[in-house]
Order: C-alpha cells, then sequence, then structure tokens
C-alpha cells in the first residue's frame, strides 16, 4: 500500500517544485543612427533580449586616389562594431549598455612636400556606455565626439510586445 501512495505522491512533488509558468523574457526592438557631421552614415536594428548582447559589424571600404599621378591606393577599411544589450526595460522607458569600436578617416587629405596626394590615416574611436536611457519609442542622442568629425548616435529602443 505504501508503494501505490508514494507513486502518487512523486508526479505532485515533481510538480511543485519546477515552476509553473517560465518567466517570459522581454524582448526591446532598437534602432542605433550613427551621425557625422549631423548626416546620418549608418544604422543597426535588431530586437534582443534584456539581458542578452548582440554585437554587429559594418563594413565599408573606401580607396582614395593619392601620389602626384592620382592613382587609385590606400584603401582603409572603415569598420563599425556595436555591441547594444538591454539591461532594463519597462513601458515607459528601455536602458541600453552600449560598446562601440569604428575605425574612421580623417577629413582633410595630407600632401607630400611636392603637393602629392597621400592617404588619409585611420583612426580608431572606442566608446562605452554603461546605461543609455531611451525613453520608449522616442529618440536619445549620445555624442560620441564633439568635433572633426561631430560623431554622435540616435537611439531609440522599446518593448516588444508579448502575444
Amino acid at each position: 500500500m505504501w508503494k501505490t501512495s508514494l507513486a502518487a505522491l512523486l508526479p505532485g512533488a515533481l510538480l511543485l517544485g519546477a515552476p509553473l509558468f517560465a518567466d517570459a523574457q522581454q524582448a526591446v526592438q532598437w534602432e542605433l543612427q550613427v551621425m557625422r557631421d549631423g548626416q546620418q552614415i549608418d544604422t543597426f536594428e535588431a530586437t534582443t533580449t534584456v539581458g542578452q548582447a548582440r554585437t554587429d559589424t559594418h563594413h565599408h571600404v573606401v580607396t582614395h586616389n593619392v601620389g602626384c599621378k592620382q592613382q587609385p591606393a590606400g584603401s582603409i577599411d572603415l569598420a563599425r562594431t556595436l555591441t547594444v544589450s538591454p539591461v532594463d526595460a519597462n513601458a515607459n522607458e528601455v536602458t541600453l549598455a552600449i560598446d562601440a569600436q569604428e575605425v574612421l578617416e580623417e577629413d582633410t587629405p595630407q600632401r607630400t612636400a611636392e603637393g602629392c596626394a597621400l592617404p588619409p590615416q585611420p583612426r580608431q574611436v572606442a566608446a562605452s556606455h554603461p546605461g543609455l536611457r531611451v525613453p520608449s519609442g522616442q529618440w536619445a542622442t549620445w555624442q560620441i565626439l564633439p568635433k572633426d568629425p561631430a560623431l554622435e548616435y540616435r537611439v531609440r529602443a522599446s518593448l516588444v510586445n508579448q502575444p
């Protein structure tokens, strides 16, 4: 008889130890616009779960005419890598952690003493924001460089409606 009672209690005990409902993970839909000197030059967007990170790299290879004969040469990979992680979200506000690595080129081309064009030198920029607060559905701005060039990120984010 005790075997029958134990067999009847075991499934109930297992149910008590397991959660009745799995916690629904909040998903955030976000868009990040890269603005250089007031002009949009790149866009990143995704839907990411709170507590997870999304990393994307965009490449833009440019080649310049250099030397006194203006021959194509001196290509530069203007890579931009962003890692975006929603750290908190509610109906009113989303908080995002953002890490950025950028390769930029100089705005002003250099020249030799003879006046021949040199390729622009790459410039690496790294920035990190541990908690950019974005009002739900509205744009927030984060300035990376104030000038030469002015570089800022415009970010919009909101919770994804769960069914």
